[in-house]
Order: structure tokens, then sequence, then C-alpha cells
């Protein structure tokens, strides 16, 4: 199999679009010293993408959706399992479905 340059150009060319954000701010931020007010803020950014993620689902969740989310946030609550959670969530998504 023959790979042409152009293709294989373009590959690595698109590998270092996508690695250079990723890269760059965790070295640009791993030789800085946060202040902690900054760190506190930054704590919570992960469960604010979290829930906004979250928010779009439960709106677009249709009639199955909202008793299957509320069934995998008990399973969550009680058994603080991310592979219980999702078994149940699907499990519960595929009944009422």
């Amino acid at each position: 199999m023959e790979i042409r340059p152009e293709f294989l150009g373009l590959v690595l060319a698109c590998a270092l679009v996508t690695a250079i954000p990723r890269v760059l701010p965790l070295v640009a931020l791993s030789r800085l010293e946060l202040p902690a007010w900054l760190l506190d803020w930054l704590r919570y950014v992960p469960l604010a993408v979290l829930s906004a993620l979250l928010a779009i689902e439960l709106l677009s969740a249709g009639r199955a959706g909202l008793p299957a989310i509320a069934f995998a946030f008990a399973v969550a609550a009680m058994t603080r399992s991310l592979f219980g959670t999702t078994v149940a969530g699907v499990a519960a998504f595929w009944a009422l479905s």
C-alpha cells in the first residue's frame, strides 16, 4: 500500500493542529505558580462543563430519558460507582424505551 505524500502531510498537519492547543497550555501552566484564588476557581470548571452537558441532555431527553436519568442519579448516590451508574442508566433507558 502506497501513501501519497500529500495525504501523509495532511494527517501530520491535522495531528499538529490537534496537539498544539492541548499541549501548549499544559506546558505553559506547569511552569507557573498560580495564585490560590485561581486554583480554587479552576477546581469548579469540570463540574460546570459537566453540568452544562447534562442540562442539554435533560432538556432533550424525551419521555424515557427523564426517569432513566433520575434512576441513574439514585444509583450514583447509593453506589458511588461510575460503571454501576452507567449500566443502570442505560438499562433503565432501554427498559423504558
